[in-house]
């Protein structure tokens, strides 16, 4: 795992060096293990590596012997099996990002189809002057770029962009209605007017610093529901999870696990102790949260199957004193709360040794978990409203909904209301609200976090499942979870469980009165939302946390990514240099 970037003039001079110093200074967090940069006539290719395979000889660019060069932040799960399908190659290093770059100069602009894994990378071909960029058909690693009269240019984070010089700071008012309405934005377009996502699954090719063609490569199958026998369903199932954990399992540093105690990394638990190996788990409780705490159980679950686990517990102090310094980490800005818990995993993590964490994200995506989905079969479907309909703030941030309206027009042919709804999450939620959260959060720390349920076989399988084996009227993930009441009975597969939501809303209530105050006076939120609702808010967080959270976190956000304000002291502290400042 690692950070990548790179600068194409349009003119054909050579990328300006102190542009490209910045470049690497703004994504040096992401690759402490070391730097390198590659200059080729009009094109700069940078690379800062967090070491995982092939610690010794696997520093990049990596090059074929046509001259192709290869950055890439993210892991390529099938190494193994691509390098014995080209056996006539002569490889120089055992990185796992080598045969993407032998892939290319055999099979050309279609290389990443042969792609198992999570990845953004970028390709330099000096035959013919042209650089290509692709992402994982999840998401799971990001890549941004941006356009300018004289060049093209890239990064891991779209705040290297801005600290480079390359794209101003500045808001698009569409995206921030979406944030504060969503938690999320939608489409290639950030909120920073210019600077824009490479789509998941997307490969665009550059020439002369302009884009001149794109491909995509989906995440998850066309087509309705497919029949089958529930119990082929199972040991189905049982074998392709198990071949997704071994292979997310490679690496030559150790690796853990986040688990919360629900059904998601319970599973990925029962098959890293199945597959050999202590495990090394890390939880995290709340302080004084009672019943909503399922920290204990899973210490609980990591004891039954022999793992070594790691209890952290985040309260009020702590929000108090980190939300500024998470709120600056998430760029590309996600108002989950779970940055909170997170962004403390990661660091604990990486304070325990640890480079590598698998986690449970996306099972509730592929195998329907959500309550949302249970509500897209009858009988519920016939009373319930479409997802997502009703914004936090309801009129007072209007033009918020057209992203999601065409992401669920394309979701929707040929599929169940119920698949319909999934494929939207997968394409919008997914990859910008939860993949976002996972990679900033971990990646200030230098941790790489893996996602077993997020591997093309997984999704081929889960995604057309008929609906019954994915939902009942009661609960999501049916058949994730007859398999786990099969393999792992101790952790309770048809238990409520709370999900992973610190209290914010008590944490935020208990200073109502102060928050609500700084918020209204932060210049990012006095110009766009009237001082009566953001105090009613606060005043109200308890029983509506969520609204109250995503304004705070714009107005942290907005603090440092807006008016490049540092978020080093409390949230009071910075949101009161912020009403203060001359930047307002």
């Amino acid at each position: 795992m690692c950070g990548i970037a790179g600068v194409i003039t349009k003119n054909g001079s050579t990328p300006d060096p102190a542009t490209l110093d910045r470049l690497l200074a703004a994504i040096a967090h992401r690759g402490p293990d070391g730097a390198n940069r590659l200059v080729r006539s009009n094109t700069a290719l940078l690379h800062t590596r967090l070491a995982i395979i092939d610690l010794h000889t696997g520093d990049q660019p990596l090059f074929a012997p046509g001259g192709t060069a290869l950055v890439c932040n993210g892991e390529i799960y099938n190494n193994p099996e691509l390098r014995a399908a080209m056996a006539d190659t002569r490889f120089t290093t055992r990185s796992d990002c080598e045969p993407a770059v032998f892939l290319y100069e055999r099979e050309g602009e279609t290389f990443a189809q042969r792609l198992r894994g999570m990845y953004a990378i970028a390709l330099h071909d000096p035959a013919r002057n042209r650089v290509l960029l692709a992402r994982d058909p999840f998401g799971i690693k990001q890549l941004y770029y941006t356009e300018t009269p004289t060049l093209f240019a890239f990064a891991s984070e779209p705040q290297a962009l801005i600290a480079a010089g390359i794209a101003p700071r500045g808001i698009d008012p569409t995206r921030r209605a979406e944030l504060l309405q969503l938690k999320f934005t939608t489409g290639a377009h950030t909120i920073f007017p210019g600077i824009s996502r490479l789509l998941p699954g997307e490969t665009l090719v550059i020439e002369a610093g302009r884009i001149v063609a794109r491909a995509r490569i989906a995440a998850i199958p066309a087509g309705p529901p497919v029949p089958i026998r529930h119990r082929e369903a199972l040991d189905r199932l049982d074998k392709t999870l198990t071949d997704s954990v071994a292979a997310h399992l490679r690496s030559d540093v150790p690796s853990g696990l986040f688990l919360s105690g629900g059904i998601d990394s319970a599973t990925v638990l029962a098959l890293m102790t199945r597959l050999g190996g202590r495990v090394r788990a890390l939880t995290m409780g709340w302080q004084g949260a009672g019943p909503a705490d399922e920290s204990r159980e899973a210490e609980r679950l990591a004891a039954a199957r022999g793992a070594e686990c790691i209890r952290l517990e985040m309260g009020e102090a702590d929000f108090w004193t980190l939300a500024p310094q998470i709120a600056a980490a998430i760029d590309d800005p996600t108002a989950d709360a779970a940055v909170l818990p997170t962004w403390m995993l990661g660091r604990a993590a990486r304070q325990s040794g640890l480079k590598v964490t698998l986690c449970g994200e996306g099972a509730d995506e592929i195998f329907a978990g959500y309550s949302r989905y249970r509500k897209r079969r009858p009988p519920l479907s016939w009373i319930a409203r479409k997802p997502r309909t009703k914004g936090l703030f309801g009129t007072a941030l209007p033009n918020w909904r057209a992203g999601l309206d065409l992401a669920e027009a394309r979701a929707t042919p040929n599929r169940t209301p119920l698949q319909a709804t999934q494929a939207t999450d997968i394409e919008e939620w997914l990859p910008n609200d939860l993949l976002i959260k996972l990679d900033r959060c971990l990646m200030a720390h230098g941790v790489e976090g893996r996602t077993p349920f997020l591997d093309p076989l997984v999704a081929r399988f889960g995604f057309r499942l008929p609906d019954a084996e994915k939902t009942s009227l009661r609960f999501g993930k049916i058949l994730l979870r007859d398999w786990l009441a099969q393999s792992f009975p101790e952790a309770g597969a048809y238990a409520r469980k709370q999900g992973f939501k610190p209290p914010v809303g008590t944490w935020m209530q208990a200073r109502g009165t102060t928050l609500a105050s700084l918020v209204a006076a932060q210049p990012g939120i006095r110009e766009i939302l009237p001082a009566p609702l953001i105090r009613h808010s606060f005043e109200h967080a308890e029983t509506n946390p969520q609204r109250a959270w995503s304004l705070l976190f714009y107005a942290l956000w907005h603090t440092h990514h807006i008016m490049n304000l540092p978020s080093q002291g409390n949230i009071a502290e910075t949101l009161s240099a912020a009403a203060l400042s001359p930047n307002r």
